[in-house]
């Protein structure tokens, strides 16, 4: 079975080549062949995302050409943030195999849950989520996911914000690494897509 294809898909407020996005991408390299981009916005220098249906439309894209380059290969939509609830979006209609959502934001800056596309879905999902991320508390994603009908799995990294970054004092305390903690939740993808 051929590797499958990783369209790895960017947060609102950093492009492609960000280093939190360079550093993922090569972890997940291990598992696939990462295909990263940009949406219209961003490769245009602007700073507001185009609304969805416009990023729907580029993520759309963005998979059939990369699908040209792996024709065989399963299709898995990873994001970041804004770029993993896009792909939630599309992954019905494009066949994915599976989205993997690094820091899904769940909870609007104004305090909504947005939960339609999570409770319409039906492609199997992997939630990478920090305890500490206020965009996606974990009661509120545990209420939705109770409610989900595709498969759900979560990962919870213990003491990440939405980045899934550790605190300085955190991390001195349990006598870790940044980077122990994002091998662990690498871990959770690749078991999860294995």
């Amino acid at each position: 079975m051929p590797r499958p294809l990783l369209v790895f898909a960017h947060g609102a407020g950093a492009p492609m080549t960000h280093p939190w996005m360079e550093a993922w991408a090569a972890r997940l390299d291990a598992v696939g062949a990462v295909h990263r981009f940009n949406y219209r916005y961003t490769a245009e220098g602007r700073k507001a995302p185009d609304r969805l249906p416009k990023l729907m439309d580029r993520h759309k894209e963005v998979i059939a050409e990369a699908r040209a380059a792996h024709p065989d290969a399963p299709l898995v939509l990873i994001g970041k943030s804004m770029g993993s609830r896009v792909g939630c979006h599309i992954a019905d209609e494009v066949g994915a195999a599976a989205v993997v959502c690094f820091g899904y934001p769940l909870v609007s800056i104004r305090g909504a849950v947005r939960d339609e596309v999570l409770l319409a879905l039906r492609t199997r999902i992997l939630f990478v989520s920090g305890d500490r991320d206020r965009l996606c508390p974990l009661e509120a994603l545990g209420s939705v996911r109770a409610r989900m009908t595709a498969p759900s799995t979560l990962h919870v990294v213990r003491g990440g914000d939405h980045s899934l970054n550790l605190r300085k004092r955190d991390l001195k305390a349990w006598g870790i690494e940044q980077g122990d903690s994002d091998n662990q939740a690498m871990d959770a993808v690749q078991a999860f897509l294995a």
